[in-house]
């Protein structure tokens, strides 16, 4: 992960090895810059993605990622794992299988400095999102912002309308000592519905349905927020996003 933020002398005393006075002295000098422009304030606050120069030196040089990515079922959604493919391995297959003359960052692979923005159980598929940006992650994960989770779901039983009652009333789960937040589910056919949710609790659509001893056939999650999964990528795949 990229280093958090920091004010400017102290990023400066770190990476140099050197005193806060002579920094002060470069920065009179105007020999650092942050993000292209001259730094004279050592109090100023630098971000993970912030570009600081020294004379021609990068000290530091960290573009926000933002990664799509379509989760096959039989993959974790972990950065590592010693039994099971990863997202991460999957990611790392795709960028290495792109010849030099893609706008695939080869310098990159490994990727390292990715976390997962809300992740999917194992046999579940559809949207997955990616980044080293964990200002964005942490919005999208907050409860309080509502950010809502669209998912399309494949269940045993048929379905009725008291399925979509009982979700919209918001389910208590009394072992917890918790109530879910009202979730909407729309009928597609006797057994297939989508969902839109604001939480993300381990399991949660799973153990809703098991309310009604309904056994959960596939998960699929399309929509996070107002981005989609694109259709034209197949199960496996990724693409960069921009930060729009």
């Amino acid at each position: 992960m990229p280093s958090k933020y920091a004010r400017l002398d102290r990023f400066l005393c770190q990476h140099l090895g050197l005193p806060r006075k002579a920094v002060q002295q470069l920065l009179a000098a105007r020999r650092v810059q942050v993000d292209g422009n001259p730094a004279r304030d050592g109090q100023s606050i630098i971000g993970p993605f912030s570009t600081v120069t020294f004379d021609d030196r990068i000290l530091q040089d960290t573009s926000a990622r933002y990664i799509m990515l379509h989760k096959p079922a039989g993959v974790v959604s972990a950065t590592r794992d010693t039994r099971h493919t990863t997202v991460l391995d999957l990611l790392n297959a795709q960028h290495r299988s792109h010849g030099a003359d893609t706008d695939i960052d080869t310098d990159r692979i490994d990727n390292t400095d990715l976390h997962i923005a809300g992740r999917l159980d194992f046999n579940s598929t559809g949207l997955l999102l990616l980044t080293n940006d964990g200002r964005w992650s942490r919005h999208l994960s907050a409860p309080e912002n509502q950010i809502t989770k669209r998912y399309r779901v494949t269940v045993e039983k048929p379905l009725t309308e008291e399925y979509v009652h009982a979700f919209a009333a918001g389910m208590p789960f009394a072992y917890e000592n918790i109530t879910l937040r009202p979730v909407t589910l729309t009928l597609i056919s006797d057994h297939i519905a989508d969902i839109t949710l604001t939480e993300g609790r381990y399991h949660q659509i799973k153990r809703m349905f098991g309310r009604f001893q309904n056994k959960v056939l596939t998960l699929h999650r399309y929509a996070i927020g107002n981005l989609h999964l694109d259709p034209a990528l197949p199960p496996g795949s990724s693409k960069p996003l921009t930060k729009e």
